[in-house]
């Protein structure tokens, strides 16, 4: 009998997440919001802020300890938590741009923070797996968003080099780079409009 905590694709096991490719564009996308730079945001920033957005999948490495899924160290865990976002973002921006005044350190803080909550937020839109702990270690009860149209992505580089895998990048081309393309392209639009 399946498991009910995974989800099949052509009679493959999945465990899943949104792939890092979808995490690290969601961060990119995010970049074009905050008002960290008027001009094209450092290559510096953006890249912190999507390997934050990529980084709360690191719980993938309990699977081989024996971790279980369910627990507060298990794949969608604390890591995907609201207070890991925190504080990976207040971590990243003291190590990174700590020497800033304190008005700067604040939008640092909120896009590095906002890059990693948005890792915990595709994934509860996903069609497998487990929930996401967003409220962990205070609660340890797993959710999903009511609208979940983003196919769960295999772990291992093998699956993910499959139809299977191919079946993951168009979903998220639709459900997140397209969203974001949009987002950015708004922006820049805003941009443009307030430079006249």
């Amino acid at each position: 009998m399946e498991n009910p905590g995974f989800s099949t694709f052509d009679g493959i096991k999945n465990q899943d997440m949104a792939s890092a490719f979808g995490h690290a564009f969601a961060a990119f996308a995010c970049s074009s919001v905050l008002p960290l730079n008027t001009q094209k945001q450092p290559w510096k920033l953006v890249v912190l802020g999507m390997l934050c957005a990529v980084w709360p999948d690191a719980d993938v490495a309990g699977f081989a300890f024996g971790i279980p899924y369910d627990s507060l160290w298990g794949h969608r865990g604390l890591t995907h938590s609201l207070l890991f976002a925190i504080l990976t973002g207040l971590s990243i921006t003291l190590v990174f741009y700590g020497s800033r005044k304190l008005p700067e350190k604040l939008k640092y803080f909120s896009y590095f923070t906002l890059c990693t909550a948005s890792h915990g937020l595709l994934d509860a839109m996903t069609t497998g797996g487990l929930g996401v702990a967003f409220f962990s270690p205070f609660d340890k009860a797993r959710y999903f968003f009511p609208f979940r149209p983003i196919l769960v992505s295999p772990i291992s580089p093998s699956g993910f080099f499959s139809a299977w895998g191919m079946a993951v990048i168009k979903s998220e081309m639709i459900w997140i780079g397209l969203p974001g393309l949009a987002l950015m392209l708004i922006v820049r639009l805003i941009k443009k409009r307030q430079a006249f």
